[in-house]
């Protein structure tokens, strides 16, 4: 890392980026208005940023990817986006508060702590509120928003960024129908939830709209934790003539919820149950506005421009009174009673602290597709680059009250992202086979300010910049029809986030970019009508691995190291109905990865904090690293199942199972807790039962649907970064879904 001078007006480098499109997209407006009556009953296909495209383009993907499309989701009728997820063959989900508003996604057995090392897009542009700066998922929309999930995890990769360590996450938004149209349903169940949804739109002429609202609201999954989200989200469409398309997108989310940070002690665990949160004063609220515009021009059927511009707006409060069981925000006598499984009165504890923050994003992507002939041979070729920008605004304010809402500023922090990136992937196709090299340019400049609390201080400030490239290839192979053989490999990349790179003194920690080599090979196949079938074997040898330390801004310190991971994903479904010719469809689908090894290959080092090495960290190392110890947060086997039964006449039954296999909550893979804290322990494996049926009134066009979640009410821990957090207990959910 080198020290830099970053651009002071960020926001003016956009601008006159934008500039020229502006430019293009008003003389394409003009353009449209002079040749309207020649475009008369043409239709255009729409702006869209895919990672994979149609099923048919997935089957001649060269590398791992999956679809989940709405006839998979809807029948099992997902609670959360973990439900949904599950269903990718490489991911592991860990649970949280039990409405998946903060989703831990894992892939390929990285550790899923807030998503960090995933890249999440909503059709095609960012989804997170700081995808280069602080790339932690306190924000995460409804899945019932979706119309399908696209997940790629191979060298294609190098298309998105700025994350390329383990998989891409794209959810897609629907279009406007053809026709106006819409549906009404409401879901209600235990634990006080509802959930009642709006959508409608239609197109009209060149014009298309479509309005969409959610409202969710219940109870999460332990005491004193209630959850309240409104989703508002419109998408505009218009044709301007044959060539010319513009897609705008806006949304507004909103969250006002009652959410503890902190788990419990394993004494906790054993004398009051694992619901038990005493924290009942603890309040977290967002806002979220988001907008975006997507405009294709056309130069002719093999030659497509797509330019997009995006902003959001992020503001997340969190007041609470624990970030850990090991903090003493309440006072050591507070700690100790935690520690020893008696009961805490959080209205005794004269503080709580708000953990304030506000981000924005924003930035302008052009992508190129053309495909040409060369010398004889077939090519595809899509490149382009990206201008974005994020600024962070954090407070912390301690209040002296459980209730307070206001207090001592002892925070005042102010953190920026300039990143520019290019990006080029060319496919060859020679016959049957197919090969793609690539590369992707990263350049990236960060900036924190710590601003004076006191009259007098100084602000602390300091800058630092990075460059990465990230090469990849992929080599496809499709003997027959529906089936190809893949074989890729490519850089991983994940910029760290601007509070490790820089300290509160402005100083540089030189933790630099997380670097691994990605290698996976398998193939994908139809054999037979209603039959099909994938498997991969990956390999991500990481040369430099970012281990999170706090999560909660306290005082566990980064960790850097080497590390191998390595294993199987495979997925299978059959249909049966399709198999025989059959009206009665008995189907079986399932996702299964082995992640064979999750290797420390050296023990991983602590970074400073404030300049020095926390004491923390005997000879520099975090503690119990040992090389040849696994991974934390990385169970060897996941597994979900589905066996469904479906029929013409409206009605489908299906029985899922989830299991994940035990796996080490700390770097020392303690067995058993080695305090009382609920921080360290092995996390045993677990198993649950989902029901769902569906059954259709054609008359009316309605569904009636029930769904019984975690079927057995089986009680387990899913985490332990902060203290015991259990996973969803039963859930009972029943409703409604009217079209019209």
């Amino acid at each position: 890392m080198t020290n830099i001078r970053r651009p002071r007006f960020g926001t003016m480098v956009l601008l006159a980026l934008a500039c020229p499109a502006n430019q293009i997209l008003g003389g394409i407006a003009l353009a449209a208005a002079k040749d309207d009556a020649d475009t008369e009953g043409k239709t255009l296909e729409l702006p869209a940023i895919e990672v994979i495209g149609s099923s048919e383009e997935l089957r001649e993907m060269e590398g791992s990817g999956t679809i989940l499309e709405r006839e998979t989701l809807y029948p099992s009728h997902v609670f959360t986006t973990n439900e949904a997820l599950r269903k990718v063959p490489g991911v592991v989900i860990r649970d949280e508060e039990g409405f998946g508003m903060r989703p831990n996604i894992g892939i390929r057995g990285i550790n899923p702590t807030r998503s960090t090392k995933t890249l999440l897009l909503e059709d095609g542009l960012p989804l997170s509120y700081a995808p280069y700066g602080d790339n932690a998922s306190y924000y995460h929309p409804p899945i019932d928003r979706f119309e399908r999930i696209e997940v790629i995890k191979g060298a294609r990769q190098i298309l998105f960024g700025p994350q390329t360590i383990t998989g891409t996450i794209n959810y897609i938004t629907p279009t406007p129908p053809l026709a106006p149209s819409g549906f009404l349903s409401f879901t209600g169940g235990n634990r006080d939830y509802y959930n009642g949804h709006a959508n409608y739109g239609g197109t009209w002429g060149k014009l298309g709209g479509l309005f969409d609202f959610i409202h969710k609201q219940g109870d999460g999954a332990r005491d004193n934790t209630r959850l309240l989200i409104d989703d508002t989200n419109l998408k505009g469409v218009y044709e301007f003539d044959d060539r010319n398309a513009l897609i705008l997108r806006g949304n507004y989310f909103r969250e006002d919820s009652q959410v503890t940070y902190s788990g419990i002690t394993d004494a906790e665990l054993r004398n009051f149950g694992i619901r038990y949160n005493p924290f009942k004063n603890d309040d977290f609220s967002s806002d979220r506005w988001g907008t975006s515009a997507t405009h294709q021009f056309t130069f002719n059927e093999d030659v497509k421009l797509t330019t997009s511009f995006y902003w959001t707006n992020f503001r997340r409060d969190w007041w609470r009174q624990a970030s850990t069981t090991t903090d003493t925000q309440c006072g050591a006598a507070f700690q100790s009673r935690r520690f020893a499984g008696l009961s805490v009165d959080p209205d005794s504890c004269n503080s709580i602290q708000g953990r304030l923050r506000n981000y924005y994003t924003w930035g302008i992507e052009p992508r190129l597709s053309v495909a040409y002939d060369l010398f004889g041979i077939r090519n595809e070729a899509e490149l382009g680059f990206r201008a974005h920008y994020e600024e962070q605004f954090r407070r912390q304010i301690n209040g002296k009250s459980p209730k307070a809402r206001s207090g001592d500023l002892v925070e005042d922090n102010e953190r920026f992202v300039d990143a520019y990136s290019g990006f080029i992937q060319n496919r060859f196709i020679f016959g049957d086979f197919s090969f793609t090299p690539g590369v992707r340019v990263e350049s990236v400049a960060f900036e924190r300010r710590s601003l004076a609390l006191k009259e007098g201080d100084l602000t602390k400030e300091g800058e630092t910049s990075l460059m990465k490239a990230i090469p990849g290839f992929s080599l496809g192979y499709s003997p027959f029809e529906d089936t190809t053989l893949f074989v890729g490999a490519h850089r991983g990349f994940a910029p760290p986030r601007v509070e490790d790179t820089l300290d509160s003194s402005g100083r540089i920690v030189e933790v630099d970019a997380e670097d691994s080599w990605n290698l996976e090979f398998g193939f994908r196949a139809k054999p037979w009508r209603g039959l099909q079938a994938e498997a991969t074997y990956f390999r991500n040898d990481f040369h430099r691995q970012i281990a999170v330390g706090s999560i909660a801004g306290g005082s566990v310190p980064l960790a850097v190291g080497q590390s191998l991971y390595q294993g199987l994903e495979v997925f299978g479904r059959v249909d049966f109905g399709a198999v025989f010719d059959s009206d009665h469809n008995i189907y079986f689908q399932t996702a299964w990865t082995w992640v064979a090894d999750a290797e420390q290959k050296t023990p991983f080092r602590c970074l400073a904090v404030g300049g020095s090495i926390p004491a923390t960290c005997p000879n520099g190392l975090v503690s119990g690293s040992v090389k040849g110890n696994r991974q934390p947060y990385a169970p060897e086997h996941a597994i979900t199942a589905a066996l469904g039964y479906s029929h013409p006449v409206g009605f489908d039954i299906q029985l899922e199972a989830v299991y994940v296999d035990d796996q080490f909550s700390d770097f020392a893979n303690s067995k058993n807790p080695v305090d009382q804290s609920g921080l360290t322990g092995k996390i045993d494996d677990y198993a649950i039962l989902n029901l769902s049926a569906t059954y259709r009134i054609k008359s009316l066009n309605t569904d009636i649907y029930a769904t019984v979640k975690n079927l057995l009410d089986e009680e387990y821990i899913v985490d332990r970064t902060r203290g015991i957090l259990p996973g969803s207990p039963q859930l009972v959910q029943a409703g409604f879904k009217l079209d019209f």
